[in-house]
Formats: C-alpha cells, structure tokens, sequence
C-alpha cells in the first residue's frame, strides 16, 4: 500500500497548557501512530467482516480489479486519511493508495481525497470501514473549523472536552486539532481539574473548600496545571485568590464573563464553557476569556458526506 507510511498521522494538535514546570514547552496531547491506528481498523473490519463478505465472496471474482476514488460531496476539513488507507491496505497487500489531500485541508464539493486501486474484493469489502473513520473524523473537523472561524480576530482558543465516543477519545481529539482547535486534558490523569462535586466533598474546609482544594493539588501533583470550575463570581475571586492556573466558567452569561474577566485582572487564565453554540461563541469570545470549550465538537458534529466512486 502506498499513502499509508509515516510514524504519524500528519495534523499536529495543540495543547491547552504545559507542565507547569516548563511553561513555554509546547507538548503535544495526541499524535497518533500508525500502529494505533491499525489497531483500531483492525478491530473494525473484524466486526465489519465476521467469517466474510458474504455479498462480495459470491458475485466478485477474486482476480478481479477495480479503481476508485474517495471523493468529497459537500465542503468540508479533512481528518482520518490514514485511517482510509489502512482499512484498504490490511485486506491486500496489492491495494495502491495515492494520497490528493491531507489531513487539515479544506476541500470544496468534488474534491478528491484519494486514489485507491487493486484487487476489487479488497476495495468493496474496506469500503464501509474506510468511509466510517473519514467520515466521523471530518466530521469533527469540519465542525471544529466552523467554531474557530467564528471567534478568528478574538485571540481565543476552542478547546474540546471530555465528552468523546468511547475509545475513540485520542482520534477525536486528533480531529478537533485537524480543524484549527485546541486539545483540552485527555483523561482525568493529565490535569487537575476541580469541579463543583469535587467542592461538595469538601464544604467543611477552611478558609473555603476551593482554597483548600487547590493547596491539596498542588501539593499532591505539583508538576500539573489547576483549573477551577466556579458556578459565581464569589468563586472565581476565591479561585484566583488561592493561585489556581485556570478558572472555568460555567453557563455565565456574557455580563458575567466580563466581569469575571475584570475579578481576575490576569492572575489566571480563564475558560469558559456550557452551551455554547456556533451562533454564541464570538459574543462569548468578545468577553475577554482566553478559551471556550465546546462539548459539541466530539458529543455532537455530523458525519461529512464523503462517497467511494468506483471508476467503470
């Protein structure tokens, strides 16, 4: 197969925050490696064949061949090509791949994405996979690219969330970065983030539970940033009283993003987050918050509809 080589998927994603330690040290959430993503298209065709292409087996004859092409029906920003390719390449070595675009690129309707040829079998029997990964990918992507348009001009940062498609989480992220988004924490091991049933937990401490909270952090993982979700203002002074890193605000209205902006006065950088929509995300951005988390990116962006023609 060709196309498919690399150690990596190609879009490079960014990262939210750094070590603490190292603070202009640029890491990388999620690059992904050729081997994962076999993995991953492995496991899919296995679900997708079973003991076999029962359809193809019996009508296509196995010297059969046949050239197609991954083609684009609306506009989109592609993600997952190398998902595509291996999903062709793993069921024949005689599969050829040219690859017309990369993952990060805008295309128009009508655009060819790749050029696939070889054992016909082979390309009717990948093709569901293939189109699956591309499809959900671009998907992200493109949904991704809509919301940092939106807020181009503002300096502000999208960033995704937590809220991903079970075992899909290091693919999404890895399109959410194809579309011009930023990536949040991965996992609950990569950054401390303090949420309100965390401050439930500890309503009795002193001098208040997000005080109190932030010390624990910091002393327990003093190499990882902290965030704070805060639900008032009263909360985002306590936050940035105690030295958090960053500070979430959930479901404020516009008036009081600004005013949190103005409490904070540069001590902490500051998110925002809940609801947010592509019609509300630069009102949001003009309120002088550093980023804006969108669960939607992940939980909720419509599969692109990109088509396999094959060529007669």
């Amino acid at each position: 197969m060709t196309g498919g080589g690399g150690a990596q998927a190609n879009c490079v994603p960014r990262n939210l925050l750094s070590p603490r330690p190292t603070p202009g040290h640029a890491r990388p959430v999620v690059t992904l490696r050729t081997e994962e993503i076999q993995s991953a298209v492995q496991a899919a065709l296995a679900e997708d064949l079973g003991a076999g292409d029962v359809t193809t087996l019996a009508t296509v004859p196995d010297t059969a061949t046949a050239s197609a092409r991954l083609t684009a029906r609306q506009a989109l920003v592609v993600a997952g090509l190398q998902f595509a390719e291996a999903a062709f390449g793993l069921l024949s070595d005689a599969v050829s791949v040219r690859r017309l675009a990369r993952d990060g690129a805008s295309l128009a309707a009508g655009d060819v994405l790749l050029n696939i040829s070889g054992p016909a079998r082979a390309l009717l029997s990948a093709e569901r996979v293939a189109l699956n990964f591309v499809q959900r990918l671009s998907g992200v992507a493109t949904l991704t690219a809509r919301f940092v348009q939106q807020v181009q001009g503002t300096n502000v940062k999208i960033l995704d969330t937590r809220k991903t498609t079970p075992g899909w989480r290091r693919f999404e992220k890895y399109a959410v970065a194809c579309g011009g988004g930023t990536n949040h924490r991965l996992g609950l091991f990569d950054r401390v983030l303090i949420k309100d049933n965390h401050l439930a937990a500890l309503r009795d401490a002193t001098p208040n539970p997000i005080a109190a909270a932030i010390q624990q952090a910091r002393a327990a993982y003093p190499a990882l940033q902290i965030e704070v979700e805060a639900d008032t203002l009263a909360q985002v002074a306590q936050a940035a009283d105690a030295g958090t890193d960053v500070i979430l605000l959930d479901n404020m209205t516009p008036s009081q993003l600004r005013e949190a902006v103005r409490l904070v006065a540069g001590r902490a950088r500051i998110e925002a987050s809940g609801g947010v929509t592509l019609e509300t995300v630069r009102a949001i951005a003009q309120t002088g918050v550093d980023f804006i988390s969108v669960g939607a990116l992940t939980h909720s962006a419509p599969a692109v509809d990109i088509g396999l023609d094959f060529e007669t």
